[in-house]
């Protein structure tokens, strides 16, 4: 299987592919999701550390049942032959309503297919108030193309 762009990157091509996994992260499938990683990818999420497609599946279906109404945009930090790294916000509510927006970056390396091989992922939650969320597309779904990304967003 082959998952285009396919490295070594360019500036074009690493951009693409972080909107390509921001759009698939926003969808909130966890199946979908899981098809742009190696059947064995190694991931660590925050403190979580696991491998392989099915653990990538159990995970997101456990993120995303606690984390409702996630929006993300992720923004090309740099790239280098098949690496990728990125920036991030998403923004979401707990069971009890309460705000959080969640800043982090990501290290991303891939196979020659196109496929994340590797995912490291650091990722800190600030509460914020209804008011303070920034991200209000409908939801699941892409970020509108009229919607910028995090470059020209303070904090």
């Amino acid at each position: 299987m082959s998952r285009p762009p396919l490295p070594p990157f360019t500036r074009e091509t690493a951009a693409q592919k972080a909107r390509m996994a921001e759009d698939a992260w926003n969808s909130r499938d966890p199946v979908k999701v899981s098809l742009a990683y190696t059947e064995d990818s190694i991931w660590r999420n925050r403190s979580e550390f696991f491998q392989g497609r099915a653990a990538i599946v159990e995970f997101l279906t456990r993120k995303w049942a606690k984390e409702h109404e996630y929006r993300l945009i992720k923004d090309l930090w740099a790239f280098d032959q098949n690496f990728i790294s990125v920036r991030f916000q998403y923004e979401w509510h707990d069971d009890a309503g309460h705000w959080f927006r969640s800043y982090g970056n990501e290290n991303w390396e891939f196979d020659e297919h196109g496929l994340m091989k590797r995912r490291e992922a650091s990722i800190n939650d600030v509460a914020i108030k209804d008011s303070d969320r920034r991200f209000h597309w409908p939801a699941p779904g892409p970020r509108p193309a009229d919607v910028p990304g995090l470059a020209p967003v303070p904090n």
